[in-house]
């Protein structure tokens, strides 16, 4: 569905846009000022790649006042997050806790944004970011793929479902809340033996 269908679908629903990475700088520049003066939109994520922190600094800076730049889903190391945040290249930061080192490091560029005064939003892995960004102060969403949650039902015990738009952790599970059917898992499997 296009951004304009979306939108006359969608009516007064907030629409986030991503072109993960692909555009160079000045496309991007023309499809932020597109995006909000045609749709509103007021999010745009990685625009342009995460490695080009000038060319998200210059979109944050030369696009629309009311359209926040995203990026951080790439970052794997607390200097990649301070790269970011030190240039003023992004609105509001994003981090994966699968990616950046886990919930420990995450607790770390949640120490960061927050020390900064942006918002952190959570990228993908729901069952695992549900979790460790219930301990995020300025936590602004959690991103939820029905595709990643469908695969992971298939193989988990304990996935969540969100319930009036939000996810919350079952405390009465321990951990991330789940159990591993490991004979569902195994026709999934590449390399490596099935624990026992």
């Amino acid at each position: 569905m296009g951004v304009g269908r979306a939108r006359a679908h969608r009516g007064g629903t907030e629409i986030l846009t991503d072109a993960n990475g692909a555009l160079g700088r000045k496309e991007a520049l023309y499809w932020a000022h597109r995006f909000h003066d045609e749709w509103d939109v007021r999010w745009f994520e990685e625009p342009v790649s995460s490695a080009d922190i000038e060319g998200l600094r210059m979109l944050s800076e030369r696009g629309p006042a009311r359209l926040e730049i995203a990026a951080g889903e790439y970052a794997y190391t607390t200097r990649d997050f301070v790269n970011l945040v030190a240039a003023g290249a992004v609105d509001c930061l994003q981090a994966d806790v699968t990616r950046c080192g886990g919930i420990s490091a995450l607790l770390e560029v949640a120490g960061l944004a927050s020390a900064h005064h942006l918002d952190l939003s959570a990228h993908c892995a729901p069952a695992v970011s549900a979790h460790a960004f219930c301990a995020v102060r300025r936590l602004r969403h959690l991103e939820y793929f029905h595709d990643h949650v469908r695969f992971e039902r298939l193989v988990f015990d304990g996935v969540l479902s969100p319930a009036d738009g939000a996810l919350r952790p079952d405390t009465g599970r321990p951990g991330l809340g789940l159990d591993v059917r490991w004979a569902d898992a195994e026709p999934h499997r590449v390399y490596g033996e099935r624990p026992a």
